[in-house]
């Protein structure tokens, strides 16, 4: 049966597959017929998620994207490539006159430079098939200012604009680059945030009415990998229930 949005015969690489977002990005994919390499930092969390996928021809490897030699280790090891995830990330909320060059460097580390190296270093070990798609995990904050949230924004603004410029670099070999700029999403990170109230009142300020599922990323980023999105490069979509309205 004809499906445009079917991964079946290509292969995708997923960072920050462990949990969240990247996780169900990985099942949602191989459902699909992708096959799947995952990566992660924790090992344990990292196979839960390879239990759980469909099929069988998927692969978890444990690595440390703040190491460039682990990435070149973990580059070593990939196949070509017909679609790439870069979902890692972290966050740590801290008021602009407690910033510090360490402060920034801890979430730029994971949020900006690994990204950007683990592309820069996929091209130059030719990994990349003519016609592949990148997606990019940005974020509302890019826009939608709030309070602590200086250096994690900063951080997703940085990709925002060298996924633009990537995807102009790479638009003669066909290789498709886009962000996806998700609100806030429902995982277990959230979950153990102890201002559980404070998250029920500002979840509805969601016009949708509520936060979003791990899978609504998920479904997006398989758009984004497949055929139906042959010609979409360059954009940032946001994925947020409506929230950016207001």
């Amino acid at each position: 049966m004809y499906n445009p949005f079917s991964l079946a015969g290509k292969t995708i690489f997923v960072t920050g597959a462990s949990s969240g977002i990247g996780r169900s990005i990985a099942m949602e994919c191989s459902k699909m017929g992708a096959s799947l390499i995952i990566t992660g930092r924790n090992e344990e969390r990292l196979n839960e998620t390879l239990s759980q996928m469909y099929g069988g021809q998927h692969t978890a490897i444990t690595a440390d994207i703040l190491s460039t030699e682990s990435i070149q280790n973990l580059i070593e090891k990939l196949p070509a490539l017909d679609g790439i995830v870069q979902n890692a990330g972290i966050n740590n909320k801290v008021p602009v006159k407690f910033i510090s060059i360490e402060k920034i460097d801890a979430i730029f580390r994971t949020n900006y430079y690994a990204p950007v190296l683990i592309v820069q270093s996929l091209l130059k070990a030719k990994k990349i098939n003519k016609g592949a798609s990148i997606v990019m995990m940005s974020s509302i904050s890019t826009n939608y200012a709030a309070v602590t949230n200086a250096i994690y924004s900063s951080s997703k603004g940085a990709i925002n604009s060298f996924s633009k410029v990537l995807a102009l670099e790479l638009a003669p070999r066909n290789i498709r680059v886009n962000v996806i700029q998700p609100g806030i999403i429902k995982t277990d990170i959230l979950k153990a945030y102890a201002l559980q109230d404070d998250l029920a009142e500002h979840e509805k300020d969601y016009p949708l009415g509520k936060f979003g599922e791990p899978e609504d990323i998920a479904y997006f980023a398989i758009y984004l990998l497949s055929d139906a999105a042959k010609w979409v490069t360059g954009s940032i979509f946001t994925i947020d229930g409506g929230v950016t309205l207001r």
